[in-house]
């Protein structure tokens, strides 16, 4: 995706009309309930606030790591009263993170590197409450080997919120295109790290490195998903057939509520509980064998339904888009 920097941020369109609610949200299909209620409506406010007065997307993620981190260390102490301060912590980051996609979206200053630390904010706050959950276990009793369940668990969140979030941009790549998609591939990305200098671009090119990684994971985990991919960008290159988009829409769209079950929403639900009741280190377990579980069963359905697509599309039978 290229860099598209704004001239005159400001929450209006080009028409001059003010921008509403509903076009800061990537789709309706992705958007899980409890963002939609409570997480989109705080961060346009933030957005509106942001655009008003000049401040850009970065900034605003950039804050949101030290609030998420922040939480992190709160939820050291056993006191509960400092718990909850981390919650809400939290919670704000969180906000701050729909706020500044929301701000990119209404001002269109979206740029690739705006994706990467925006994705790298939910890692720092979650690096801060792994290593806080370690270190309160042992307070607690727990020996070295927490650590291991924190890396595990760790890597597991990794693993769940990178497919999450590259299904939800491949969805959103059917139905809206590259324009309304985030969807990169190791190709271009590799074209772009190779011209990078590490003696000239030290920051870019680490910063593209990673970037590389993680897309490269990505489409590790997904063989048939990335035939397809190839098969569809070969054969419509300019633009899709509404009855794929439609096909496709139908048959993917029940799998985004998995994507939303192992992001951020539901993980934080039940780490709030585990503070609650003092249980910190079942966080851990919750990670590694309930939403494990749930990324496979993603994992397996998307396969599913890009083997399905990948056979209409290359025997040429694309009026059959009828079922799985």
């Amino acid at each position: 995706m290229k860099n598209i920097p704004p001239q005159n941020p400001a929450p209006h369109n080009a028409g001059n009309k003010p921008v509403s609610f509903e076009s800061t949200l990537k789709s309706s299909d992705t958007e899980e309930q409890i963002d939609i209620w409570f997480y989109r409506p705080i961060g346009f406010q933030i957005a509106r606030f942001c655009a008003s007065v000049g401040i850009r997307p970065n900034p605003v993620t950039i804050v949101s790591i030290f609030f998420g981190v922040g939480a992190g260390i709160l939820f050291y102490y056993q006191e509960l009263w400092i718990n909850v301060i981390g919650m809400l912590s939290l919670i704000f980051a969180n906000s701050l993170d729909s706020a500044d996609g929301q701000l990119a979206r209404m001002t269109n200053d979206k740029s690739r590197l705006g994706r990467i630390l925006d994705g790298a904010a939910g890692d720092f706050w979650f690096i801060s409450i792994h290593i806080a959950i370690c270190l309160r276990s042992m307070n607690e009793g727990w020996t070295e080997w927490i650590w291991v369940w924190g890396v595990l668990a760790g890597a597991s969140h990794v693993i769940q919120s990178a497919m999450a979030d590259y299904y939800r941009n491949v969805h959103l790549f059917f139905i809206k295109g590259t324009s309304g998609s985030e969807l990169d591939n190791t190709r271009d990305l590799r074209a772009e790290y190779n011209k990078l200098s590490w003696e000239s671009n030290f920051g870019a090119k680490f910063i593209a490195r990673t970037y590389l990684n993680y897309t490269s994971l990505q489409e590790k985990f997904s063989p048939r998903l990335q035939q397809l991919l190839a098969l569809v960008q070969s054969r419509y290159a300019n633009r899709l057939p509404q009855r794929l988009v439609d096909s496709f829409r139908e048959k993917n769209k029940p799998l985004m509520k998995y994507t939303n079950i192992v992001q951020f929403n539901t993980r934080v639900i039940f780490l709030f509980l585990w503070l609650f009741i003092d249980q910190t280190w079942i966080y851990f377990f919750f990670d590694m064998f309930i939403l494990n579980p749930i990324l496979i069963y993603m994992i397996v359905s998307q396969e599913k339904v890009s083997g399905f697509f990948y056979k209409k599309i290359s025997s040429e039978n694309i009026n059959e888009f009828q079922t799985v």
